[in-house]
């Protein structure tokens, strides 16, 4: 009796080790799961929210004529002992690559340019394209697409060529997967909501910037007009109940004299963006 007593606390013993080494495995399978080694993500300790978000639930992004300023816009800049050239314009660029997303890791954070990374909207970081830029991805294995706004820089993957918003990773359909085969179309922004008729017809405008200080833009106005066959003007504007010196370069009644010259301003370190009359 004394021997199967002891057998039967011997076999209680085993059971409870076996209990405990397995309680550890899985403990362990998670804890390496949450450690950031995650495929899934661009970046290390990254993750999706807590909830579901439906592909219905995300908008696309609105192109507008947004200025191309010096914020986001080096070039050329290093990271990790590689360089990178921001390209003079996104017209007419079209990629084929991978495609990963980014998520809880980054919500809230400032991207590139200065602005508030939000996961629930549709944007995109991308190593060369001018920020900002609006884009058309396309999901080639479904054929989901989604519009989104580049105002980031990464992803700093030589194997990939976009990073998306979580949002947009779930309007195309790939968060589970982690990556997905896209293509990347610039959207044309001549003529996207950057002129406006009048009596003397459509006119478009460059704008370099905008001063409190009337001899920075004095100076600036001068500079450009150097440079250019076009008209280089200064005008007053109240903003958030300052007065600013606006220094913008037009007009040009011509899509591709507008590229062009905005081109040629970018080459000699300016940050043209599109602006109305």
């Amino acid at each position: 009796m004394v021997d199967l007593a002891l057998r039967g606390v011997e076999s209680l013993r085993s059971a409870v080790t076996r209990f405990r080494c397995g309680l550890l495995l899985a403990l362990s399978v998670t804890l390496v799961a949450c450690s950031g080694s995650d495929p899934k993500v661009a970046w290390e300790g990254d993750g999706a929210p807590i909830g579901n978000l439906a592909p219905e639930d995300v908008a696309d992004a609105v192109p507008r004529p947004d200025p191309i300023l010096r914020a986001g816009n080096t070039s050329p800049y290093s990271i990790d002992s590689v360089e990178y050239h921001v390209m003079a314009t996104a017209e007419g660029y079209e990629e084929t690559g991978i495609a990963s997303w980014y998520g809880t890791k980054f919500h809230g954070n400032k991207t590139a340019n200065g602005e508030i990374y939000d996961l629930y909207l549709a944007s995109a970081a991308h190593r060369s394209l001018p920020i900002p830029s609006y884009v058309r991805v396309t999901n080639l294995d479904n054929g989901r697409e989604v519009v989104v706004r580049v105002n980031d820089r990464g992803p700093f993957h030589a194997e990939r060529l976009i990073d998306l918003s979580y949002g947009a990773a779930v309007k195309l359909g790939f968060v589970e997967d982690g990556t997905a085969e896209v293509r990347v179309e610039a959207i044309a922004m001549a003529g996207v909501d950057d002129r406006r008729g009048n009596a003397e017809g459509e006119y478009r405008y460059l704008q370099l910037g905008a001063f409190a200080d009337a001899t920075a833009a004095a100076s600036l106005r001068d500079a450009v007009a150097a440079l250019v066959a076009v008209p280089v003007t200064i005008s007053p504007v109240d903003v958030g109940g300052a007065r600013l010196n606006r220094v913008r370069v037009g007009p040009v009644a011509d899509g591709n004299e507008l590229r062009q010259l905005r081109e040629l301003l970018m080459t000699r370190g300016y940050s043209p963006g599109l602006a109305l009359p």
